[in-house]
């Protein structure tokens, strides 16, 4: 199966991507954070500057955008087209409470009829392919095969199936029976999204006989960026090659722009997930967490690094 990385707001950005693409490999391709457009399709620089081309040289990239209503999807994605990308990814699948309250994300399920009027518009007018990321209900997977049934009228390029309902944010089970029993009704490639976490979670959660196209690894693959190299056959991480991989995603953080504070920010938003990979380092880990000046971070960073409490068999739970 192929491998993809999922989109994680403030986390998987151009820099971020292009240093693991570098660093681990195994990603057939990376879905950039949601561009979030406003009704005339006007969006962020930070979301440009994101997906630009020459920003994401050498890595295959999938732009994400979140809206609930066709027009501004469909000026963006003509942008994206242009810029050469053959797909756009629709998100109906962002459990977020500030997202839903303005049905977009998971919240367009809140409204069937509305989406599948807005799919309508979309694949009838969009110049790129499009895919979907979803969830599988708002309260309860059981709603899935209603959705699934919306879906099924469109050319989807493909459905990435996040296999919870957006009740369960992301600490409820995943179910994967409702997800297995559903891909009979699949018309196009379906990739499964949910609690990947280490190298035998294919196995234990029963996708490895599954008529699947591939696996979007998320937090499992923030917490150990080589999941994705390990699940295509290669090495496990390295406690050395984690701290080259750090350090040069703090000096990139810092070539572009960033000022001190707002790159630790950025890491340690890394480091609320790296951290599972070392077990029992409480003191390290609060100094870590507790600088407030890039001399002390970097000392603490080293500390930890160096302290042998690094074990790659660790992975990241919820």
């Amino acid at each position: 199966m192929k491998l993809s990385f999922a989109p994680m707001e403030g986390i998987s950005s151009y820099i971020y991507r292009s240093l693991h693409a570098r660093f681990f490999g195994g990603v057939e391709e990376y879905f950039a954070p949601f561009i979030a457009p406003d009704g005339n399709g006007s969006f962020k620089a930070s979301s440009l500057r994101d997906i630009l081309p020459e920003n994401n040289r050498d890595i295959n990239l999938v732009p994400q955008l979140l809206v609930n209503w066709p027009e501004p999807f469909i000026h963006v994605a003509g942008e994206l087209a242009a810029m050469g990308y053959r797909e756009v990814n629709l998100n109906i699948g962002c459990p977020s409470a500030t997202v839903v309250a303005k049905h977009k994300g998971s919240g367009m399920l809140l409204d069937l009829a509305g989406l599948d009027a807005c799919l309508n518009e979309i694949f009838s007018r969009s110049v790129p392919a499009v895919s979907i990321k979803t969830r599988m209900g708002m309260e309860t997977t059981e709603e899935f095969p209603g959705i699934l049934e919306i879906y099924k009228k469109y050319p989807l390029k493909r459905l990435i199936i996040h296999a919870r309902a957006r009740s369960g944010m992301y600490k409820s089970s995943v179910d994967v029976p409702g997800f297995l029993s559903a891909l009979g009704d699949c018309p196009w490639p379906v990739w499964y999204n949910g609690d990947i976490f280490s190298p035998s979670s294919p196995e234990e959660l029963g996708l490895t006989e599954a008529p699947l196209a591939g696996l979007m690894l998320g937090r499992g693959a923030v917490a150990d960026p080589a999941l994705s190299r390990v699940l295509s056959g290669g090495p496990v991480l390295d406690v050395l090659e984690l701290e080259a991989f750090h350090d040069a995603l703090l000096e990139a953080y810092l070539e572009a722009g960033y000022d001190g504070r707002a790159a630790m920010a950025r890491l340690k938003e890394l480091w609320f997930y790296m951290l599972y990979k070392f077990p029992d380092s409480r003191r390290e880990s609060k100094a870590l967490l507790k600088s407030q000046n890039l001399p002390d971070y970097r000392s603490a960073a080293s500390a930890l690094f160096r302290s042998g409490k690094f074990s790659p068999e660790c992975s990241f739970s919820q």
